[in-house]
């Protein structure tokens, strides 16, 4: 499996509780996003002691998390969790990687498959090792004192997604106290700077931005660009490996919410 392995357990069965771990990221053409996503594995695999993980992108990166849940079929592998490190539940949650689950179906050994909710909202609950992840972030960044908030998101057309990370925002803004609006990078309003210019214009001196990304890219550093250049006193880095992320990546694992069973591969 092109080095997308995280552990050093041998690729067979070991035993109960060690169903292997796919771990699925978008993708980008920067490599500092599968470094970022490979970081992330390596944590999870540390936390989790003989549990085999992987890393697989969705674009731009491989391996795609087809070739990974064959191989692990062919290995002698019988089930699989499947985690999008996704943040919110859109298109690519709902149809990119139900179609990887079915590819890999459609050759080799059986494989039963359960893929998790996205690590964004889930049935409109944001998961408090999310903000915790986000609060570190920002921490790490020292905006010192900020009177507003601006949670910059990567962005999306569908609009159940954009309410998710507006529950997100309101969590968030309740967290420290203060106004926290949402911007996106793409696809929808308002745009960082916009925000941050709109939170100023309304009255607030001190505007910081929280990065609701999980790696680093181009969008981060659009973001980063916009807001500073509107006047935002920081920006914090993505997600990427923060403990917080890792532990609400096992909670994912190990949680197996009613009516919803394993996919089965093959």
């Amino acid at each position: 499996m092109r080095a997308a392995r995280l552990t050093s357990a041998a690729a067979t069965p070991t035993g109960p509780g060690a169903d292997p771990v796919v771990l699925v990221a978008h993708g980008s053409r920067d490599p500092r996003a599968a470094d970022a996503t490979r970081a992330l594995a390596e944590a999870v695999s540390a936390a989790r002691p003989g549990t085999p993980v992987w890393a697989s992108w969705l674009d731009h990166t491989e391996p795609g998390p087809t070739e990974v849940l064959r191989d692990l079929a062919v290995a002698g592998h019988r089930r699989a969790v499947l985690v999008p490190l996704l943040l919110t539940a859109a298109y690519h949650h709902r149809v990119d990687i139900p179609a990887a689950v079915a590819a890999a179906a459609q050759a080799g050994p059986p494989l039963a498959v359960r893929v998790t909710d996205v690590l964004g909202p889930a049935d409109g609950t944001v998961d408090p090792g999310l903000l915790a992840g986000l609060r570190r972030r920002l921490g790490e960044a020292q905006p010192g004192r900020f009177d507003a908030l601006v949670l910059a998101a990567a962005g999306t057309r569908d609009a159940r997604a954009r309410r998710s990370v507006g529950q997100v925002a309101d969590a968030l803004g309740v967290e420290f106290g203060v106004p926290c609006r949402v911007a996106y990078a793409s696809a929808a309003p308002p745009a960082a700077g916009v925000a941050v210019s709109r939170l100023r214009a309304a009255g607030a001196r001190r505007v910081a931005v929280s990065a609701y990304f999980l790696a680093p890219g181009l969008f981060h550093d659009a973001v980063t660009e916009a807001a500073c250049a509107a006047g935002a006193v920081a920006v914090a880095a993505p997600l990427t490996d923060a403990p917080e992320v890792v532990g609400l990546v096992l909670r994912r694992v190990d949680d197996q919410p009613g009516g919803r069973g394993a996919t089965p591969a093959g």
